[in-house]
């Protein structure tokens, strides 16, 4: 199963304990292919310098989780240049990245990706849906 993670999924799993950590570390075991891409990745470091996520983080929490994400992920090229959310460009990115990687889902905490539901036959899911979906063996 190949899955991309939305930037707030990744801070989420960074700065706090919760479903969005534990969905990283069940991909870090290897039980699902993560598919990132180099805007993905920037995006992540621009959100990780914010002063608010720096309360709870440091340069070396950044560096050490990137590594992790570096030896489990596939970077993907992404050449796709549809615009899909209108509400917030910044999160085609996010679905560029799932259909250029062959994603089979996109896990986020963003309403506009969520409510999309589906796009190009990519299911858009919660974190916690994610997780359901791999206790019950579809991952």
């Amino acid at each position: 199963m190949k899955v991309v993670l939305d930037t707030n999924i990744l801070i989420s799993a960074l700065i706090k304990a919760g479903k969005p950590r534990e969905l990283v570390s069940r991909i870090a075991e290897g039980k699902v292919q993560l598919i990132l891409s180099r805007n993905i990745l920037e995006e992540f470091l621009e959100v990780a310098e914010d002063p608010r996520i720096r309360r709870y983080i440091d340069e070396n929490n950044v560096i050490a989780y990137l590594r992790v994400l570096g030896s489990v992920a596939k970077i993907v090229r992404v050449r796709s240049r549809f615009k899909v959310v209108k509400e917030d460009p910044d999160d085609d990115v996010i679905l560029r990245t799932a259909k250029d990687g062959t994603a089979e889902y996109i896990v986020s905490g963003d309403k506009h990706l969520l409510s999309l539901g589906e796009f190009r036959g990519i299911k858009i899911v919660t974190a916690n849906e994610m997780l359901k979906l791999l206790k019950e063996g579809k991952g």
